[in-house]
Order: structure tokens, then sequence, then C-alpha cells
């Protein structure tokens, strides 16, 4: 059974490492369709989108991990929560940088008064103060409970902060307030098979690297109740 985990493990690795490296380089060098205003810049739709898929996987990931540590699971729970957070904000903030980047190309200007960039905006400061809690708590098991309820606050306002409420207003990002996403532009075969791979490829690296910021937050863990 050890050697079926490892084997599986090794196949995901292998896996996020070829999608990776193929939407790297398809995404920079494959021809794209030349729409009106995106142009060259709608190959930013193979890094801009995906970083935000695995955002949201890895908040998923943190919330349910968040709801173990409530159900008694404790520091390990906690680490596994904390990491796939972290990390999951780190993607945050890359789909933030290379949207302000495509908006400049497209919009005229790094940031513009939108919905969808305000209220995303708005969700990173929530897990910006997700942090902030938990460094003001010395406790680490009322730390870890502590952030585990404010964690389960805070994934579900965000995802009503950047799904729901940009679609109830004008928008100029695709997909929202009567603006057509890409699906009903031209999301055609050659941005298929270069965009699929690198949403899965980013999601998966993603966790790769939670999983490692988790094996060296256990072992801090074991080595603490040990001399404990």
């Amino acid at each position: 059974m050890f050697k079926t985990f490892n084997r599986i493990q090794l196949i995901r690795k292998f896996l996020t490492v070829i999608c990776v490296m193929y939407a790297v380089i398809a995404g920079l060098t494959w021809p794209v369709p030349q729409l009106p205003i995106l142009e060259q810049s709608i190959r930013n739709l193979y890094f801009h989108v995906p970083m935000w898929f695995g955002m949201i996987a890895l908040l998923i990931a943190s919330a349910y991990n968040a709801f173990h540590v409530l159900s008694g699971k404790g520091l390990f729970a906690d680490a596994k929560s904390t990491a796939y957070a972290t990390t999951g904000m780190l993607f945050g903030v890359i789909g933030i940088l290379t949207g302000m980047v495509w908006a400049k190309n497209t919009w005229g200007a790094y940031w513009v008064s939108d919905p969808k960039l305000n209220s995303a905006a708005i969700g990173m400061l929530m897990y910006a103060a997700y942090f902030v809690l938990r460094g003001s708590i010395e406790d680490d098991y009322q730390k870890a409970r502590v952030a585990a309820i404010y964690n389960l606050f805070c994934l579900p306002i965000f995802l009503v902060l950047i799904f729901v409420i940009p679609r109830l207003t004008d928008s100029l990002h695709p997909g929202n307030g009567g603006n057509p996403g890409f699906n009903q532009y031209d999301l055609d075969s050659r941005l298929r098979m270069v965009f699929y791979p690198a949403v899965i490829g980013w999601v998966l690296l993603g966790f790769w690297v939670a999983e490692i910021a988790i094996r060296t937050k256990s072992l801090e863990i074991k080595k603490w109740t040990k001399s404990t």
C-alpha cells in the first residue's frame, strides 16, 4: 500500500512537471487567435486564470482542514490548513499581478475601478487578516482553533465576493456583469489545448508546494511534542 501511494505521488509530480512545462512553452510560442484589443495578450489566459483556479482549490483544501481542526485533529490539521492558505494566497498574488499586466494591455491601466478587481482585493485582504490573527495568538492550540473558525467564515464570503457580486453589476472583466466570457469569444481548439493542461499543471503545482510546507511544519510539530 505504501509503494502504491509513492507511485501515485511520483505520477502526480511527473504530470505536474509535464503540464507546467507544456503550458509555459506552448503558451508563449504557439499561435493564438488575433482577437480585437486582446491580440497577443490573450496568452495570459494560460497563466492568470489557472492561478485563480489554483488559489480557489487551495483555499477550499485549507477550509477542509480547518474543519478537521475543530473536529479534534489538532496541530497537524492546522499545519495543513495554514500551508494550503499560504500557498493559495501566493497564487492569488501572482494572479493579481498577471491580471494587472493584462489590464494594462487591454484597459490601459494596471488597476481600474471594476467590481471583479475590487472584490478580489477585498478577499485577499480578508485572508491577510487571517495571517495577522494567527500571529497575534501565542498558544498554538488556541491559535489553531481561532484561525480555523475564521477560515471557515472567510471562504464563503470570499467566493461570494469573486463569483457572485461581480455578476450583479457592470464589469469590464470577461464573464461578469453581462460581459461575455472567453467561451463566447473564441476559446477555440488552439486555446483549449493549452488552457486545460495549464489549469491542471498549475493547480497540481500549488498542492505540491503546499505539501512541502506541510512536511516541514509536521516535522517541527513532532519535534515540539516530543520535547514537551
